[in-house]
C-alpha cells in the first residue's frame, strides 16, 4: 500500500513509499483495530521533519511515514475490542509507551524518558498511508455528528490538554478563577485554544502577526474573542491597555514570542508553552526582571506536548459543545484539502509556501 514518507536527516526527501498492508492480528491478545484511513492532517511538524530539523525513522527502516493527525473508519477489530466496531469513525493518539512509570500507567504523553515514540514523528511510522493497525488503547471513537471536523481531533486534544493542565496546576493556589486569557498564535492550536477558553467564559485576546481582514481574525471574532495583530499592537501594549493575563497559551512556534510573553503574565498566573521550535535562534531577555516578577508573583510556566486518550475525549466533547455554541465556525479552520497520497508535492507546497493555508489535510480515501 502507498504511504507518504521522508528520509529523516535528508532535507526535502518527501516521497511516495510502499508498505505491506497491516492485519488486525499484528496486535497481540486480540487487541488490534484495523483502520482504513480517510483523511490525514498535516502541519508545521511535517514540514520541519521534511526540512530535516528532527524526525527519526523506525528501527530497520530508512524512511519515516509522515502524518500524526488521522481520521478513519474501522474495518476490523480483534475479539478483545469492545469500544469500537467496524464502520465507526475514529481518530488515534500519537505517542506510544516507553518503559517509565508514566508510560506504564497510560501517561506516555508525560514520559520521563528522553527517548519517546510518536507516530509520524519519532521511531514509529505515521498515518499518511492507506491503512494502519493499532492497539485498542489508542483508538478514539469520533461521533458521526462530528465527522465533518475529522482531522481536528488531534490538534484539539493538544489544546484541551494545555488548558486542562493549566487548571490542574493552578490547584496549587486553592482558589483560582481566571478572567482574562492571551492566546499567542492563530494557527489551528491557537484557534482551538481560543474556542476552549471562550467555552469557559474567559475574556480572550488572540494575537498573531497578520493584520486583518483575514480568515483567522474572522474565526476569532466569531468565537467571541478579540483578534490582535502584533503588527498593530505589542504584547506589552495590550497588557497596558486591558491588564495582564491570568492565563497565557503560547502556540506561535516562535521562541522569541514565547519568552516575551513572560513579561505580561499577571500575579498567580500560568503560562503554557505548546510550541515546538526546531531552529537555533537566540534572543536577549530581561532575565533579572523576569526572575524578580515571577518569584514575587507566584507565576508558573509549564510545557505540554501531545495528548493521551483522555485529552482526545475532552477535546471531542469541546468540539461538540463548540458546534452548538458557535455553529459552523470550527469547520472554517479546515481550509486546504489535497486529494490523494500521490499529491504529496502539493501538500508540502501548501505547508511551505502558502501562508493563507490555515489547515492542510489529505483526502486519502472516500468513505
Amino acid at each position: 500500500m502507498k504511504a507518504v514518507a521522508v528520509r529523516p536527516g535528508q532535507p526535502d526527501s518527501v516521497h511516495l513509499a510502499e508498505l505491506p498492508k497491516p492485519k488486525v492480528e499484528d496486535i497481540p491478545d486480540g487487541r488490534g483495530v484495523l483502520v482504513r484511513v480517510l483523511k490525514v492532517g498535516v502541519d508545521a511538524t511535517d514540514r520541519e521533519i521534511n526540512e530535516a530539523l528532527y524526525g527519526t525513522a523506525p528501527p530497520g527502516s530508512d524512511f519515516l511515514v509522515l502524518g500524526h493527525e488521522c481520521f478513519g473508519v474501522v474495518e476490523e477489530v480483534g475479539p478483545a475490542v469492545k469500544h469500537v466496531k467496524p464502520g465507526d469513525y475514529v481518530a488515534c493518539t500519537v505517542r506510544r509507551p516507553g518503559g517509565s512509570i508514566y508510560d506504564k500507567i497510560g501517561r506516555s504523553d508525560i514520559t520521563s524518558e528522553a527517548t519517546y515514540y510518536e507516530r509520524g514523528i519519532c521511531l514509529l511510522h505515521g498515518f499518511l498511508t492507506e491503512y494502519f493497525v493499532d492497539d485498542l488503547e489508542f483508538i478514539v471513537r469520533m461521533p458521526v455528528g462530528l465527522k465533518h471536523l475529522h482531522v481536528l481531533a488531534e490538534p484539539m486534544s493538544v489544546a484541551a490538554k494545555a488548558v486542562e493542565q493549566a487548571y490542574e496546576a493552578q490547584k496549587r493556589l486553592q482558589v483560582w478563577s481566571p478572567k482574562r486569557a492571551f492566546v499567542l498564535g492563530a494557527g489551528q492550536i491557537g484557534l482551538l485554544t481560543t474556542l476552549i477558553l471562550r467555552l469557559r467564559n474567559l475574556e480572550v485576546y488572540t494575537l498573531a502577526r497578520t493584520k486583518p481582514p483575514t480568515l483567522k481574525a474572522d474565526i476569532v471574532e466569531e468565537l467571541g474573542a478579540e483578534y490582535i495583530s502584533l503588527r498593530d499592537k505589542s504584547l506589552s501594549e495590550l497588557a497596558d491597555e486591558v491588564g495582564q493575563a491570568d492565563i497565557i497559551v503560547e502556540a506561535t512556534g516562535n521562541s522569541q514570542v514565547a519568552f516575551e510573553s513572560m513579561n505580561v503574565l499577571g500575579q498567580n498566573g500560568v503560562l503554557v508553552w505548546t510550541s515546538i521550535t526546531g531552529g537555533r535562534s537566540s534572543h536577549e531577555i530581561h532575565s533579572d526582571k523576569i526572575n524578580l516578577d515571577w518569584v514575587l508573583g507566584n507565576k508558573l510556566l509549564l510545557g505540554t506536548v501531545n495528548g493521551n486518550y483522555r485529552h482526545f475525549e475532552l477535546g471531542i466533547a469541546d468540539l461538540a459543545l463548540g458546534e452548538v455554541t458557535y455553529p459552523g465556525v470550527i469547520e472554517k479552520i479546515l481550509t486546504n484539502p489535497v486529494d490523494g497520497l500521490e499529491n504529496y508535492a502539493e501538500m508540502m507546497r501548501l505547508l511551505v509556501e502558502d501562508k493563507s493555508a490555515l489547515k492542510v489535510y489529505v483526502n486519502v480515501a472516500d468513505e
